[in-house]
Order: structure tokens, then C-alpha cells, then sequence
């Protein structure tokens, strides 16, 4: 079963339950990494990332997209808009199981969490400071640097010249999101992912973890839209600049 939909549903899975997997780690009562802070968490993304790439690729889609947001960005820049009705669902229910296998992963943690903002954190982001223009601002910037800067590390001009030996590229895919983590994430928490943050917020809402609180459905639509917003413009900059 190599198609693209499995492919991307694959990949994203595999990104969330390592990637939502070092956060509960980290934050979750008697995990043997609690507390092992916010570099561990940057990086168990990146290489989060860098694992779902390769699963996706190898199991049917040679995009491994993986975000929305970056398949937005890719049909802006191409025209080609064929992809998204079959890479989105992909990605959403890929990110929804993801966080059912890291609420599995974790079960005898849950319940002596008390902190229910802990535990929402494992599933979704949230603002340091909630303001709503500031935090669309943030996630609208963090996207803008993901979707532009792998457009950039695989352009033409790149690969003409030393160009990416095979197998490199989800090293160096993960290291942006690193960067991205380490730089700019302290705002929202960077999501720059629709599906990262919808399907696992959707996973806490229906999950009967104990001792949750509620999904923060007030603030959902900014890592939501924010990274669409910021994949749009990445295109637009992608085909003057790229």
C-alpha cells in the first residue's frame, strides 16, 4: 500500500508521537524526563520531523509533506492544487492517531498529573502570553520560515551546485525546525502545522484522559490559520525570490 495518502498519513503519525511523545516526556508527573526542558523538546521535534520524513517517503509519498501548510505553500508556488484534497485528510488523521499512541504510551502518567494545562500542552500549543494579533503574527512568521527556507535548501540554485546527497534532506528539514524551535517558538509554542495542533487537539477533546480539562477551542484557530496565512505568503516570496 504505497500511495501518497498512506505515505503522508504514516509520516505524520510517526511525527506526532515522537514529536507530542518528548513533550509528555517532559511535562508529564514521573516521566524519567520530566523537567528535562525546552532544547529537549526543540530537539525531539526536529528529529521528529526528520523520522516522519523518511517514513513518509518510504511508504508512498515522495513529498513528504506532512503540514498542510506546506502543501498550501507547494500549490501556490506550482498552481497545481491536486493535492491537498488527498494530502490534508492524510495528514489530519495521521496527527489524530499520532496522539492517541502518545496517550497510550504515557497512560500510567496521566493521572497523577494534576496540572490539566500540562497535559493539554502534550496534545496542542498555546501562547506564552495570550494575545490574539501577536500570536497569529508569531505563527503566520514561524510558517513563512519553514515553508521559505526548505523551498530554499532545495531550489534549483542549491542542488546546481553542491547540491543535497540522497538521503540528507530529512537531516537538514529537521535542523530547520529546530532552528525555527529554538528561535521563534517561545511565542505559541510554533506550532506552523494545522494538522500537528487540530488532530491532536481533537484527540484530547475525545480521549478519556484523567484529569483533562478542556481543549482551549477559543484560541484552536490560530495555529490553524495562522500557518495557512504564512504558507500563502511563503509561495508568493517562493516565486519571486526562488
Amino acid at each position: 500500500m504505497h500511495t501518497p495518502f498512506v505515505g503522508e498519513l504514516l509520516g505524520t503519525l510517526v511525527l506526532i508521537l515522537l514529536g507530542n511523545g518528548v513533550v509528555a516526556g517532559v511535562l508529564l508527573a514521573k516521566s524519567k524526563a520530566q523537567n528535562s526542558g525546552w532544547i529537549v523538546i526543540t530537539a525531539g521535534w526536529a528529529f521528529a520531523v526528520m523520522a516522519g520524513v523518511f517514513v513518509s517517503t518510504a511508504t508512498g509519498s515522495p513529498d513528504a509533506h506532512l503540514n498542510p501548510a506546506v502543501t498550501l505553500g507547494a500549490a501556490v508556488v506550482t498552481g497545481d492544487w491536486s493535492k491537498l484534497p488527498v494530502y490534508v485528510p492524510a495528514q489530519m488523521i495521521g496527527a489524530f492517531l499520532g496522539a492517541v499512541l502518545v496517550w497510550l504510551q504515557y497512560l500510567p502518567h496521566w493521572a497523577p498529573t494534576e496540572d490539566k494545562g500540562l497535559k493539554l500542552a502534550i496534545f496542542c500549543t498555546g501562547p506564552a502570553i495570550r494575545n490574539v494579533p501577536g500570536n497569529l503574527i508569531s505563527e503566520i512568521i514561524g510558517t513563512v520560515a519553514l515553508v521559505f527556507i526548505i523551498a530554499a535548501v532545495f531550489s534549483k540554485s542549491v542542488m546546481a551546485g553542491a547540491g543535497i546527497p540522497a538521503g540528507l534532506g530529512p537531516y537538514i528539514v529537521g535542523m530547520v525546525v529546530w532552528a525555527i524551535g529554538l528561535s521563534l517558538g517561545g511565542t505559541t509554542g510554533y506550532a506552523i502545522n494545522p494538522a500537528r495542533d487540530l488532530g491532536p487537539r481533537i484527540a484530547h477533546a475525545v480521549l478519556p484522559i484523567a484529569g483533562k480539562g478542556g481543549a482551549d477551542w477559543g484560541y484552536s484557530w490560530i495555529p490553524v490559520v495562522g500557518p495557512l496565512v504564512g504558507a500563502a505568503i511563503a509561495g508568493l516570496l517562493i516565486k519571486v525570490f526562488i
